[in-house]
């Protein structure tokens, strides 16, 4: 069993068993003598939470988990199913996965999911698609539900969907597709070649349609939706609140987790450059990404013999509640069962605390409530809480 194999199942026990804790906890803050906090549960017993979306000053927010479901929960926790969403192929890490609200919601009710689907043969894919949410009926519901983009091509495999959303302040949205754990470590890869998806960072207009200024859509062997390419698998994607930048976060295979400013055009370097190594044998993958000028190497990483830090769903803080905080990157981690906060000038990234680190919580997402502050923090297990942090 790998580190992660193992890792996790040690997560998910720990998690179900405080799953059915209630009241909070205070806690002190980051490593580095930050503020305290309280940590609240919100609801308890999810069933392997994916994504967290806040509707903007409504005290209420949308939240995935990986069987299929979408539901809208109160502040106070209580849920109701969304109808309307796809059938999803929820097997190993696929399922329903992230979600995201038009960058003009409510005035624009759509409600955009990534989600794995499968053919009839049991290949499968990542798909993203929206529909309208509405909450004029006896109970919530995505309306007009429509595919917007199928990667291609359809792999057998159950592994390494990425599948974060994220728009920029253009009103453009970004997508992640994995490499579906393809192990051809070398140029020979689905990572290295844009005639597919696999690997990449997909940019679309909010309609689905391509942007004409999407960096290959003048390349007849390269697919049009494609923004950057090279990655593995990213679960962390968020917009820079001042620079408009989209940063994004992916695992490596053993160790060389990464931190990525994502430009256009450029090939990010997975497998033939990246700072990791394979599992087991701890030997490196492709070279260092200093030693080629045609890739752009990671802001930060965890370098080959680190011991890794799995990272997932990603956020900016802005808010009035941890003005300490504010403009630092939160960054899920799984495998390390901490939330991770990070000081960013430029492009210059610092670690600077370690949230939430004595629970074995595996933390898949983190978002801010947009008018509180709060920072809210989806725990990944079978049978697992949704908490926000308030100051103490």
């Amino acid at each position: 069993m790998d580190r992660r194999s193992y890792l996790s199942l040690v997560g998910a026990a720990a998690a179900g068993a405080l799953a059915g804790c209630t009241g909070s906890t205070t806690t002190p803050a980051d490593d580095d003598g930050g503020s305290t906090y309280t940590v609240e549960e919100v609801a308890t017993g999810l069933e392997h939470p994916w994504a967290v979306a806040h509707l903007p000053e409504e005290g209420r927010l949308l939240l995935t988990e990986r069987v299929g479901r979408l539901s809208l929960l109160e502040r106070d926790g209580s849920r109701r199913r969304v109808e309307g969403t796809p059938a999803v192929f929820a097997r190993g890490q696929g399922g329903l996965l992230d979600v995201a609200l038009h960058p003009d919601y409510p005035d624009e009710p759509w409600v955009y999911l990534t989600y794995s689907h499968a053919r009839d043969d049991g290949a499968s894919t990542t798909r993203i698609g929206r529909g309208r949410l509405d909450r004029s009926g006896s109970g919530p519901r995505l309306e007009s539900f429509e595919v917007l983009y199928t990667a291609e091509p359809y792999v057998e495999s159950s592994g390494h969907f990425g599948s974060r959303l994220a728009f920029d302040p253009a009103g453009l949205l970004y997508a992640t597709v994995g490499d579906r754990q393809f192990k051809n470590f070398g140029p020979d890869h689905p990572a290295q070649d844009l005639g597919n998806d696999l690997g990449t960072t997909l940019r679309l207009a909010a309609d689905g349609s391509v942007p004409a200024s999407n960096p290959f859509v003048d390349d007849p062997d390269a697919r049009d939706a494609i923004f950057t390419w090279g990655h593995r698998n990213a679960q962390g994607l968020t917009a820079h609140p001042d620079t408009g930048d989209v940063w994004e976060a992916e695992f490596g295979e053993q160790d060389g987790d990464e931190i990525n400013v994502l430009e256009a055009g450029a090939n990010y370097g997975w497998p033939v450059a990246d700072e990791g190594c394979t599992y087991g044998s701890g030997q490196p993958i492709g070279v260092s990404h200093d030693e080629r000028e045609d890739v752009v190497g990671p802001v930060f990483s965890w370098p080959c013999g680190s011991g890794g830090f799995p990272p997932s769903g990603a956020v900016f803080y802005e808010g009035a509640a941890f003005p300490e905080w504010e403009g630092d990157l939160f960054v899920g981690g799984l495998a390390s069962q901490y939330l991770a906060r990070f000081g960013v000038d430029g492009r210059e990234v610092t670690q600077t605390g370690q949230l939430l680190a004595d629970r074995g919580w595996r933390i898949r997402d983190v978002a801010v409530a947009p008018d509180s502050g709060h920072l809210y923090v989806a725990v990944d297990a079978g049978s697992a809480p949704l908490v926000r942090l308030v100051p103490a």
